[in-house]
């Protein structure tokens, strides 16, 4: 297919050209002498991306899976028990990782297009008097349904109740890409992945973990040796790893991080709000719904959009991938058939996700959907015309 092909989903996303000329390099001396001059500040900068100044980040070559075992086997014992709601089929994953460890998982089921259910989870910390929960699982964005929690909320009901669980949060879509605060929040460990809003290709699981939850590695008894965080500090205070380090990834996490700081935190995170409210402005113009039940819930990262009822998302998201080159997001276990989602995170802007949602109006016409050419185009178009009138009217004060 002549041109370039567009890359919606939710990950892994666009690797922007400085990223891809960062990792372009000859193989190099992971044991150099020099290598800790680049490691040690880039340690230090990654907390920036989290907002840690107390967490000490670790970069395990692994996929975010990889990070939450790194989270579960470091803090926790077999028969240990933990508290995990599950809306989407992310943290269901999470809840099914932490069964095969052997730990008991209380489990709150919720509606998927719902989030954490925080008033829950603070009537069953409450009511855990012997502090059996020894740590609190939060999905951030859950990636299947384009839902995006209250994390803030989840430390008020532990704060309130004065439980001392711990506090584990899958980061996966959203840090690097949507507000996060792991001190303020007093998260105990972030788990994240490089190739969301780090703008990489999988293969790092990048994990910022807390003081709590560097003491409660110490005790810990479930077998690790792989992510084993006594084995990354002893060798990581020095600037070096315990094995051989994806170096091609880690320079590229560089580049990225640099992006990141160079934009501004709150400047990409008030560009992912933009442009995934520009998203959800199209569908809204196509008749349809998101997922995310309510506007709380809306994520700025992804989103799972509701396909007119008689039709099959799958067949849409081939016809899209084979006609246009669009790649799309399917509808994952219970959404299956159902569901599309476009991924409108990292290295992205107003004119590529237009293009995306020029390529879901051309898809959904050619399959059959009754939306009106140029509506959700339209609409999108508009509000990022406002938007854009709103900052450089900012910008002229």
């Amino acid at each position: 297919m002549a041109g370039m092909r567009g890359l919606f989903i939710p990950g892994p996303t666009n690797v922007p050209d400085r990223v891809r000329r960062a990792m372009d390099i000859p193989m190099e001396d992971q044991r150099a002498p020099d290598l800790p001059e680049f490691t040690l500040p880039l340690f230090q900068d990654v907390k920036k991306i989290f907002k840690s100044q107390d967490g000490q980040v670790f970069l395990f070559p692994a996929s975010g899976t990889g990070g939450w075992e790194a989270a579960i086997t470091n803090t926790l014992s077999p028969g240990d028990k933990v508290l995990a709601a599950r809306f989407g089929q992310f943290s269901h994953l999470w809840i099914d990782l932490c069964q095969r460890h052997g730990l008991e998982v209380e489990i709150v089921d919720v509606d998927w297009g719902e989030g954490v259910p925080v008033e829950r989870y603070a009537d069953i910390l409450a009511a855990d008097q012997g502090h059996k929960i020894k740590a609190v699982l939060a999905c951030h964005n859950e990636t299947a349904t384009g839902v995006t929690s209250d994390i803030a909320g989840v430390r008020k009901a532990l704060d309130e109740t004065r439980h001392p669980a711990l506090l584990f949060v899958d980061g996966v879509s959203s840090i690097a890409s949507i507000d996060f605060r792991m001190d303020e929040w007093g998260v105990d460990i972030a788990v994240c992945g490089s190739q969301k809003g780090f703008m990489l290709p999988g293969g790092l699981a990048i994990l910022c973990v807390g003081p709590k939850a560097l003491d409660a590695a110490k005790t810990a008894k479930c077998p690790r040796c792989y992510f084993d965080f006594a084995d990354m500090i002893k060798t990581n205070k020095d600037g070096f790893f315990p094995y051989t380090p994806p170096m091609q990834l880690i320079r590229g996490l560089r580049s990225s991080v640099d992006l990141l700081l160079s934009e501004g935190l709150e400047n990409v995170f008030a560009r992912h709000h933009r442009l995934g409210e520009g998203v959800r402005r199209a569908v809204s113009a196509w008749n349809m719904k998101l997922c995310a039940k309510e506007k709380r819930w809306h994520s700025d990262t992804v989103s799972a959009i509701q396909l007119t009822e008689g039709f099959d998302s799958n067949n849409l998201i081939r016809h899209a991938y084979r006609r246009y080159g669009l790649s799309l997001g399917m509808g994952l276990a219970k959404l299956n058939g159902k569901v599309f989602r476009i991924g409108h995170l990292g290295d992205l802007n107003e004119l590529m996700v237009l293009s995306a949602l020029g390529g879901v109006e051309l898809a959904l016409r050619d399959v059959g959907v009754p939306i009106k050419a140029g509506s959700g185009v339209g609409a999108a178009v508009e509000y990022f015309h406002q938007q854009g009138v709103a900052l450089s009217a900012a910008a002229a004060e």
